[in-house]
C-alpha cells in the first residue's frame, strides 16, 4: 500500500521536541515500510532537518509549521495555513492518515488517498465536518465512544486501535525493590496534567511517608512545547520550596536513552491527569510501564483499557485533591510487595502494545478501507 502520514504543524518528526502523536506515528511509519509498504511522511519544517529525504525507508517531507500559541482561535488560523501547505505536497496514496483540524475537510476527493482521520484529542464537536472520512480512528474506548455520541451515524466508521509502547532498548528493567526510592512524572507541565498536584501531595508527606524520596518532574514549561509557562512554573517551586533539593525540576528529555534511564531509576511513576475532556490514552503511563515502574494515574476513563486498579497499576480519584493522591501513594508505599508484583503485570501488561503488533492491527484497518467496494466508498 502506499499511506500518506500528515502530522500536526507544531512538533517537528523525528519528535526531537516531543509530542506524543508525532512519537507514535514515527515508529509505526518505520514498522509500514519495513512490511514493504511505500511510506510518506508529511510534518513541520525545521531549520536542522531536511527539506525532503528517505530514512529508514520513509519519505519525509518538511513542510512550513509553526509554535503553539497560547490561543485557541489562533491554532485553527495556523493549522489551517500548515493544512493548506501540507496538501500541496501530498502525493497519491491509498491511504491517508492525519491528526490535523484542517486537512479532512480540505480534501475534496480521494485522489491523495481515503482519509483516515486519527483522533488523538477529546473529540469537542469537529467530527461531524469529517463525514467524508473513511475511517475515524481512536487511541482508546473512551475516545471511540465520544466520537460515537458526537456522530452515531458514523459510528460504523469508528475503530479503536492503542498507541504502541516505546520498546525498551534494554528488555529487562531492574526490580522495583532494586531503584532509588523516587517518584517520576513525565510528561507536559500544565495544569491539566494535575502536576500541582503531586507536587502538594509530596510536600504535604515531606516529614513522614516521603521521608526518603525524591520526586522528578520530567517535561516541558514552554507553552510552545505545550506546557503551562513559566507562571505555572513558579507556581510548583513555591509550593515545593520547602522540599529542597528533593523536588527536581528536570525539564524536557527527548533524547531516548537519557528519558529510558530516567524512568528506570524511579520506582514509582504518577500521572494525575485532570483533563478529562483532554486525555485520549496516556502515552506516558505505557511508557513508563514497560520500563518496569509501578504506575498510578487518576481516574480517567482512558487509562481503563491497559491499567486495571491493583493489578496492572493504580488508579485515584482525582476530582477529591490531593489528600486520595497522598492517601494510595501512602498504601503503595506500605506494600512493597505489591508494588512489585503490580509493576512486574504492568511490564507484562505494555508488551501486548509493541509496536509490531500494534502497526498491524493498523494495516489490517487499512487494508479492509482499500478492498471496500467502490460503490461503498463513493457513497460517503
Amino acid at each position: 500500500m502506499k499511506l500518506s502520514i500528515v502530522l500536526g504543524a507544531f512538533f517537528p518528526v523525528p519528535p526531537t521536541m516531543g509530542g506524543a502523536v508525532e512519537k507514535v506515528w514515527f515508529a509505526l511509519a518505520g514498522q509500514f515500510a519495513a512490511r514493504g509498504h511505500e511510506v510518506v511522511v508529511i510534518s513541520r519544517q525545521m531549520p536542522t532537518l531536511l527539506r525532503e529525504e528517505v530514512a529508514d525507508g520513509v519519505k519525509h517531507i518538511r513542510v512550513r509549521g509553526f509554535d503553539a500559541p497560547r490561543s485557541l482561535l489562533w491554532l485553527k488560523v495556523l493549522d489551517f495555513l500548515y493544512s493548506l501547505n501540507a496538501r500541496s505536497v501530498l502525493p497519491e496514496a491509498d491511504i491517508v492518515v492525519t491528526n490535523t483540524f484542517w486537512l479532512p475537510i480540505l480534501l475534496r476527493d480521494q485522489s491523495r488517498g481515503r482519509i483516515y482521520v486519527h483522533v488523538g484529542r477529546y473529540p469537542k464537536g469537529q467530527m461531524r465536518f469529517y463525514k467524508r472520512a473513511a475511517r475515524l480512528q481512536a487511541p482508546s474506548k473512551a475516545i471511540a465512544d465520544a466520537i460515537k455520541r458526537q456522530v452515531p451515524e458514523l459510528a460504523a466508521r469508528v475503530s479503536t486501535i492503542p498507541y504502541p509502547a516505546p520498546e525498551p532498548e534494554n528488555p529487562m528493567p531492574p526490580t522495583a525493590s532494586s531503584r532509588p526510592k523516587m517518584i517520576l512524572f513525565v510528561g507536559r507541565v500544565h495544569p491539566e496534567k494535575g502536576v500541582h498536584l503531586l507536587v502538594d501531595a509530596f510536600v504535604s508527606g515531606l516529614r513522614t511517608l516521603f521521608a526518603d524520596w525524591k520526586l522528578m518532574i520530567v517535561g516541558p514549561v514552554d507553552t510552545k512545547l505545550g506546557g503551562g509557562g513559566e507562571e505555572y512554573l513558579e507556581q510548583l517551586k513555591g509550593a515545593a520550596s520547602t522540599a529542597g533539593e528533593r523536588i527536581v525540576f528536570q525539564g524536557p528529555v527527548f533524547d531516548r536513552p537519557s528519558l529510558e534511564k530516567i524512568f528506570r531509576d524511579a520506582r514509582i511513576f504518577v500521572y494525575p491527569s485532570l483533563a478529562e475532556r483532554g486525555e485520549s490514552f496516556g502515552l506516558a503511563p505505557l511508557e513508563a510501564m514497560a520500563h518496569g515502574c509501578a504506575v498510578l494515574v487518576s481516574n480517567l476513563d482512558c487509562f481503563n483499557d491497559f491499567i486495571t486498579d491493583g493489578q496492572t497499576g493504580f488508579i485515584f480519584d482525582h476530582r477529591a485533591g490531593d489528600s486520595t493522591l497522598y492517601q494510595k501513594l501512602a498504601n503503595m508505599i506500605a506494600d512493597p510487595d505489591t508494588l512489585a508484583r503490580v509493576a512486574d503485570a504492568g511490564r507484562s501488561k505494555s508488551a501486548e502494545y509493541s509496536p509490531d503488533r500494534v502497526a498491524e492491527k493498523f494495516l489490517a484497518d487499512f487494508e479492509s478501507i482499500v478492498s471496500e467496494p467502490y460503490a461503498e466508498r463513493t457513497n460517503r
